[in-house]
């Protein structure tokens, strides 16, 4: 009697995997049912998905993302820094940028802001710290990289906290934005997500899409990335 081998389902995506689309229950689908082994081609496409995407990707997942709403609580640790004077520092993981990292730190430094720099409107028509402020405000509130919705969480005289929401689970990033004291025209900023171990570099194109909406404004950078 003929043996009767049990179908197999094969799983197959083509999308850019981000933090978000890799916990959308659509992004996979049932491509074909069929009772013959898989190629050397499918076994080796099954086993480059490898299992966390399948996982990730579950409609259980996916159902408890949006009921929980994986925000994260806020860092105690943000905020200006008293010794040194400064943003907080990254922790060790792949998912936050910060001018205040050593300019070695290649994972985590970016380059501060001058909203005066001296071969622009800084000798021919500077402006005030509060006019920068207003235009960094602007910028955030009109620049969403990725679809994330920025929240002006704290303002102060010197500092601006937003918190950018992802747009399916809720996912929260803290992006804050410091003014240090002096006559240089000089922004801090630090960019990270409250959970998580990478992020696919959304913080890092986060902060240059503000870049370069800023640049259009007569802001420079240290040097651009």
């Amino acid at each position: 009697m003929a043996s009767m081998s049990t179908p197999k389902t094969h799983f197959w995506s083509h999308k850019k995997y981000t933090r978000d689309n890799l916990l959308r229950p659509t992004n996979f689908c049932i491509v074909s049912q069929q009772k013959e082994e898989p190629s050397d081609e499918a076994t080796t496409h099954n086993h480059k998905g490898g299992r966390r995407e399948l996982i990730l990707r579950s409609n259980a997942v996916a159902i408890l993302g949006a009921i929980f709403h994986f925000s994260g609580p806020k860092p105690n640790y943000l905020g200006v820094q008293k010794n040194p004077a400064g943003l907080a520092l990254c922790p060790a993981t792949k998912n936050c940028v910060s001018t205040s990292e050593n300019i070695s730190d290649l994972a985590h430094y970016a380059p501060p802001w001058i909203y005066n720099p001296k071969e622009g409107r800084g000798s021919k028509n500077p402006v005030s710290r509060d006019e920068a402020m207003e235009e960094l405000i602007q910028v955030i509130e009109t620049t969403k990289p990725d679809n994330y919705s920025p929240k002006i969480a704290e303002k102060k005289g010197d500092y601006i906290r937003v918190e950018y929401e992802s747009p399916l689970l809720g996912l929260v990033d803290d992006v804050e934005f410091w003014f240090p004291p002096g006559k240089k025209s000089v922004v801090q900023y630090r960019s990270a997500s409250r959970i998580g171990n990478f992020d696919f570099d959304i913080n890092r194109k986060r902060i240059k899409a503000l870049r370069v909406a800023l640049e259009r404004k007569g802001w420079s950078s240290a040097n651009a990335f």
